[in-house]
């Protein structure tokens, strides 16, 4: 949840009046970010921790702001980064990478300068793809506020970055072929296996998944991420999750009437704000406790270790990403140690892939660390692992 600078143009895009089903995808605006030749792209790689030795082209970097739909299926707006190689073939491969969790509006791929989350599409565009990254509902220049983990939002979303990208690409000169790689970290990989599951189930007249490589993703919320939580509360970056959790999940399912049913003061009045976009991370964490004691009521603990029905039933959607037959090559890749998302997870998800006859690789990166995180060093590690997979797949 790294704060980052914000792009000095980025100006907020109010939701249209109407999205029918052929609208969604639809262009609303598009601006160049950014251009680097190759030798620049290696250097930012490299200078950022990440790897650079699938680095073939360099890359020019789009916003793109397009028509979609919110959890209701109302129309709205989202933003996301498009990435397209210089130079190479004019037809191409598109990779959909699905970044991480973040709280604050401007910290995702269209609109942040941060290494962390735009070093991996640029990464895919350099190695000769089109890399598209949505920024999720709520989120860069989309309106409203983000509904975390919900994975059929992140999937209209990511689906809809892709019609658009389309467009944007071919306005360039290039063509989408319909290919789709998609990948995701944390948070993403859970929205990666949404997509996929969309285009594998037909949900696009012209894309198609032909690969899937989730990255430690927390795919079992009721069997491993909710005893895990209540088994490590005092711990700061847990305490961040479970309220964002709790507060993006009321917004959607109505989990309680008032925050002090389930918060304790002072909290109560803050969390709200806190995950209203428009805080910064490290503002977030400083008004945050640093155990759960100190932020939940017994209410709120009991939500957590009894879900009630509507808790329960929105559990069982963010569960069921697993719950498919992915039928293309498939790899899952998770860090030992993940201090974040417990590896387990991984587990369960090729238990529910099995069940389909879907067998998926499951990729050991070891104990790669990122600014002293095994968790974000997973997602530097599995970028550069997955780029050669993905270059590999003819």
């Amino acid at each position: 949840m790294a704060a980052a600078a914000v792009l000095a143009a980025a100006v907020p895009v109010a939701a249209p009046a109407y999205a029918s089903s052929a609208q969604r995808g639809t262009v609303v605006s598009v601006r160049h970010l950014t251009g680097m030749s190759a030798d620049q792209t290696r250097t930012s790689l490299r200078t950022n921790g990440f790897d650079a030795s699938a680095v073939r082209r360099g890359v020019d970097e789009y916003q793109v702001v397009y028509r979609t739909v919110d959890p209701r299926h109302r129309p709205t707006t989202a933003s996301g980064l498009l990435v397209l190689p210089r130079g190479g073939d004019r037809s191409l491969r598109t990779v959909s990478f699905a970044h991480g969790t973040e709280s604050f509006r401007p910290d995702v791929p269209s609109t942040n300068t941060e290494p962390f989350v735009t070093s991996p599409p640029v990464t895919y565009a350099a190695a000769g793809f089109a890399a598209v990254a949505p920024d999720y509902l709520g989120m860069g220049e989309g309106p409203g506020t983000h509904p975390w983990m919900d994975v059929p939002s992140e999937t209209t979303a990511s689906l809809d970055l892709l019609r658009a990208a389309r467009d944007v690409a071919a306005r360039h000169g290039r063509t989408l072929r319909r290919d789709v790689l998609a990948t995701g970290f944390s948070q993403g990989a859970s929205a990666a296996l949404g997509l996929g599951r969309a285009l594998r189930g037909g949900a696009d007249d012209w894309f198609r998944l032909t690969a899937l490589a989730p990255v430690s993703g927390a795919y079992d919320f009721s069997g491993v991420e909710l005893p895990a939580i209540l088994s490590s509360g005092d711990d700061k970056t847990t305490v961040a999750y479970t309220t964002y959790l709790l507060v993006s999940w009321n917004r959607l399912h109505h989990l309680y009437r008032d925050p002090a049913d389930i918060f304790r003061a002072p909290y109560a009045g803050r969390v709200d704000a806190l995950f209203d976009g428009d805080t910064p991370g490290n503002v977030m964490l400083d008004q945050l406790p640093d155990s759960l004691r100190e932020l939940l009521t017994d209410k709120g603990f009991a939500l957590l270790r009894h879900p009630s029905p509507r808790f329960a039933a929105a559990l069982r959607v963010a569960d069921a990403v697993c719950d498919w037959h992915p039928g293309v090559p498939t790899r899952l890749y998770r860090a030992t140690g993940d201090e974040q998302v417990p590896t387990v997870n991984t587990d369960r998800c090729t238990t529910a892939f099995a069940a389909y006859g879907e067998h998926p690789t499951v990729v050991e990166l070891g104990t790669p660390e990122y600014e002293g995180s095994r968790h974000l060093g997973s997602a530097v590690a599995a970028t550069a692992a997955t780029v050669r997979w993905f270059a590999s797949l003819r």
